[in-house]
C-alpha cells in the first residue's frame, strides 16, 4: 500500500512583541501531532516519540543563542548602550546573575526560529568574519539543542570596544571623587 507523503508548502505565523513573522514549511515535512506519515499510525499505534507536542519557549532560544554568540573570540559584549549599562549595574549587585540573553531577540514557531543579535566587537577584528562565525555558531547550537530550523540570524554591530576603553573606565573607578 503506497502512501503519498507529499504536502504543499504551508506557513506558520508567529507573533512576538507585536511583530509578525512568516515561516515557510518545506514540502514533505507536514505533520500533525500524533500522526506518523510513514505508516499512517495514529494515537496509541504511533511510536512513543511521535505522541504529543513539544513546545520551546522563546527564552530557551534566547539563552542558547546568547551563549553561542559569546563563545566567538572578538565578541566583547552584547546589547545596545542602555541594556549594557543596566547589565553592568546588575552584574555588580551581590547575588546578581549575568543576563546571557542581553542583545538577543527571537521569534519562535513550531518548527522554525529567527534570531536578531546586537553585538559589541573588539577593535581590529574583521566584522565580516566575526559575523559569519557568530552566525554559524548560533545556528549550529540552536538547531542541535532545540531541533528547530534557524531561518535567519540578523546581526547588528552596535559598538566597537577600543583598547583604551577598559583602561579609562578602570582608572576612573579606582579614583574617589571625595576625600
Amino acid at each position: 500500500m503506497a502512501t503519498d507523503t507529499k504536502t504543499t508548502p504551508s506557513t506558520d505565523s508567529v507573533t512576538n512583541s507585536g511583530k509578525a513573522a512568516r515561516f515557510e514549511q518545506p514540502s514533505g515535512t507536514g505533520r500533525s501531532a500524533g500522526t506518523n506519515l510513514s505508516n499512517g499510525a495514529t494515537g496509541a499505534e504511533a511510536p512513543a516519540g511521535d505522541r504529543g507536542r513539544t513546545s520551546i519557549a522563546d527564552v530557551v532560544v534566547v539563552k542558547i543563542a546568547g551563549m553561542a554568540a559569546r563563545e566567538i573570540p572578538g565578541v566583547h559584549d552584547m546589547g545596545g548602550g542602555l541594556s549594557r549599562t543596566i547589565g553592568a549595574v546588575r552584574d555588580r549587585v551581590p547575588g546578581g546573575r549575568p543576563n546571557v540573553g542581553r542583545g538577543v531577540k527571537v521569534e519562535v514557531g513550531e518548527r522554525q526560529t529567527a534570531i536578531d543579535l546586537e553585538l559589541v566587537v573588539e577593535y581590529g577584528v574583521s566584522i565580516k568574519e566575526l559575523a559569519s562565525d557568530v552566525r554559524e555558531n548560533v545556528i549550529l547550537a540552536v538547531e542541535r539543542i532545540t531541533g528547530l530550523e534557524v531561518v535567519e540570524v540578523n546581526i547588528a554591530i552596535d559598538d566597537v570596544r577600543l583598547p583604551d576603553d577598559e583602561d579609562s573606565s578602570a582608572s576612573a573607578g579606582d579614583q574617589s571623587r571625595v576625600a
